[in-house]
């Protein structure tokens, strides 16, 4: 990929401003929206964690694989022929969501104040799509199809093996929140990453990816 001006350096906050290298998450509460912006570095604009990204409740009964909390280590799609370390990423000193920052645009972030992948509800991850140099961590999770196969190796030295349920395309002003965020009916897996056409500035890529997933099975 060409390379691309370089983003400003500094702070990015509320709806108004972005950063062009990584995606914008928004997170709900249950009765209201919070939304912060994903800049190159880290995401500005939230201090309170919202309830549905809070790991422990109390899960529904559900016929599925479910897993107990272990923080994930590595992230593996074969189907792109990627495999990434992953690290926590959580709130910064400014009260911030922290995510890689631009040297560790290989890597992958886990939200790490929600749900680790297995358990209920959904475990949050980011990526870079590219930097001024080139491709980054998921640069191609456009490439992804339903029915493909997600694997995250924990801590525990188990792996949850997700599979793709659905890959969408939002403008960065209309994150479905409830979608992303919401739903705990089941251990579910997101991968959010920029996507379509770069429009430079302060927004970017126009959009935001978004790859939905579900446990499937899990294996030591």
């Amino acid at each position: 990929m060409p390379a691309r001006p370089a983003p400003a350096a500094g702070r990015w906050r509320y709806a108004a401003q972005r950063g062009p290298g990584a995606p914008v998450l928004v997170v709900a509460a249950l009765m209201a929206l919070i939304v912060a912006m994903l800049g190159v570095e880290r995401v500005t604009g939230i201090s309170v964690l919202p309830e549905q990204l809070t790991a422990g409740l109390r899960p529904p009964p559900k016929k599925f694989p479910v897993l107990s909390g272990s923080p994930p280590t590595d992230l593996t799609i074969s189907k792109i022929d990627l495999r990434a370390p992953v690290h926590g990423v959580g709130i910064a000193p400014d009260g911030s969501i922290a995510v890689p920052d631009i040297g560790r645009a290989g890597e992958v972030g886990w939200y790490d104040k929600g749900p680790t992948p297995g358990q209920y509800g959904p475990a949050v991850m980011v990526g870079h799509v590219d930097t001024t140099t080139g491709p980054a961590v998921f640069h191609d999770l456009k490439d992804l199809d339903d029915g493909d196969r997600i694997e995250v190796t924990r801590q525990d030295r188990s792996v949850a093996v997700f599979e793709v349920t659905s890959i969408e395309r939002y403008g960065k002003e209309r994150l479905p929140v409830r979608e992303v965020y919401g739903d705990f009916s089941r251990p579910n897996l997101r991968l959010i990453t920029c996507g379509g056409r770069w429009v430079g500035g302060e927004t970017g890529y126009a959009d935001n990816l978004v790859i939905y997933a579900s446990l499937v099975k899990a294996r030591q």
